[in-house]
């Protein structure tokens, strides 16, 4: 009924909607024997991994949360002028690393690299900027880059970020700093370190250009980095060749030239920050690998990880909403590597997860007890209790071995005797003691026990 009231419906596939075109089986040349692997650079998670991969996001984004900033579900591909004019055609998230591509349209559309574009594009978009200002974002997901795999550097890689736009208050700065790095202590790391530096306004960088742009004129540069430095010469800041750090030795810091305004605000963050009593050192040649930062700019390293240290990192963005079609706002955010968070905690030695699996474990002697367990199991998750249950009408030696691997504090087992009495044994598996329990009664006295 829904249908006939609404717009024609359009199929995306080539064929007509209503086709029963068969599946034209395997290409020329198709293995029929072939094992499937994940792609190569993707961080898979699976059980019992997995519960650490959950409690890392849900900590990085509970900090978030507790600040007042609301959830933002973002499209895993956008079109790709969004990320050349928002994240910088210099840069080599753009040039480089993008997984770009043309749908059946002809329309280029790359996978998301990062998050702050496609925040900044649904701002504009839905006119959140119109309901008051800051506008408060956060959000969590895949994004992807087309870089050489190694530990910690993924094509397929998590975070989770924080955006807030609307207001140069060097307090809201500070504020998106301290929520970053309450998450990770919210996860009890504590061998990370935050790099902080400003990068200037827009008179203090048409300055620093100037400036760099000579000094760079002078190195020998190869082809593909002196074009960089033409493009952006604060690119080649961000360069990680030995080689070409080691010529950068003298290049001008952005602080020297920083105009009085840009100073006041740098100040007045550091000021903030120490109220908040979170720890910073400076770092005059920090840049980030984007173009639109602009003043605060900030990472979170972890000298526990090697040469992939960096867990997270963010900046302020001034002109970025202008560039995409809106107002003339500023905003500031940052982006955390879940991946790289878990191998931090790892490098710690701190054992995260998400929650207990499974709290009681449901033995079943028979049918009628499997049915009547399948009622109590119901019942016990109703009531906050995760719950599994033994299936394929196991032993009861089996169902307890497979008690045993989901972890689980308490088994209920339940057989013809036990329904007849309307009774059932309730087993502690860490001291192995034993009591029987009335059906009626069962759900209160788990939750006490638990």
């Amino acid at each position: 009924r829904l249908l006939k009231s609404g717009p024609p419906i359009r199929s995306c596939s080539r064929s007509p909607p209503n086709s029963t075109k068969a599946f034209p089986g395997p290409r020329k040349g198709y293995d029929v024997n072939q094992k499937f692997h994940a792609p190569k650079g993707v961080a898979e998670y699976v059980p019992p991994d997995s519960a650490g991969f959950l409690a890392v996001k849900s900590a990085l984004s509970r900090s978030a949360e507790l600040a007042g900033y609301s959830y933002v579900e973002l499209p895993i591909f956008e079109d790709t002028n969004l990320y050349v004019r928002g994240v910088g055609e210099s840069t080599d998230v753009v040039s480089k690393e993008m997984y770009t591509f043309d749908d059946r349209g002809g329309r280029s559309l790359s996978l998301r690299p990062e998050g702050t574009a496609g925040v900044v594009r649904a701002v504009v978009e839905h006119n959140l900027d119109r309901a008051g200002l800051p506008i408060k974002l956060w959000y969590a997901g895949p994004f992807f880059r087309a870089e050489r795999p190694q530990q910690g550097r993924y094509r397929q890689f998590n975070q989770v970020g924080v955006e807030a736009l609307g207001s140069e208050d060097p307090a809201l700065d500070a504020e998106v700093i301290a929520i970053a790095a309450e998450g990770f202590q919210r996860l009890g790391l504590k061998g990370f370190r935050l790099l902080l530096n400003s990068l200037g306004d827009t008179a203090t960088r048409v300055h620093y250009r100037e400036i760099l742009t000579s000094f760079l004129a002078n190195l020998d540069l190869d082809p593909e980095t002196t074009k960089r430095a033409q493009l952006n010469p604060l690119r080649v800041l961000d360069d990680k060749r030995p080689q070409v750090q080691a010529m950068l030795v003298d290049a001008p810091l952005m602080r020297d030239v920083l105009s009085d305004s840009a100073r006041e605000h740098h100040e007045a963050v550091c000021t903030y920050l120490r109220e908040l009593k979170v720890d910073f050192s400076d770092a005059p040649r920090l840049v980030r690998g984007l173009d639109y930062y602009t003043r605060t700019t900030f990472e979170f390293v972890h000298d526990g990880l090697g040469a992939q240290s960096a867990i997270g990192g963010g900046g302020r963005y001034d002109g970025l909403m202008s560039d995409l079609g809106g107002q003339e706002l500023s905003g500031i955010g940052y982006g955390l590597g879940v991946d790289r968070t878990l191998l931090a905690c790892a490098a710690e030695g701190l054992e995260v997860t998400s929650g207990q699996r499974c709290q009681v474990f449901l033995v079943p002697l028979g049918q009628p007890a499997k049915l009547r367990l399948f009622g109590i199991a119901a019942q016990l998750r109703d009531h906050g209790v995760s719950v599994d249950l033994a299936f394929d009408d196991r032993s009861l030696k089996g169902s307890m071995r497979a008690a045993d691997r989901t972890g689980a504090k308490l088994a209920v087992i339940l057989g013809d005797d036990d329904l007849a009495a309307q009774t059932a044994a309730v087993k502690n598996l860490s001291t192995g003691d034993q009591q029987t329990v009335a059906i009626a009664e069962l759900a209160e006295t788990i939750q006490e026990m638990l």
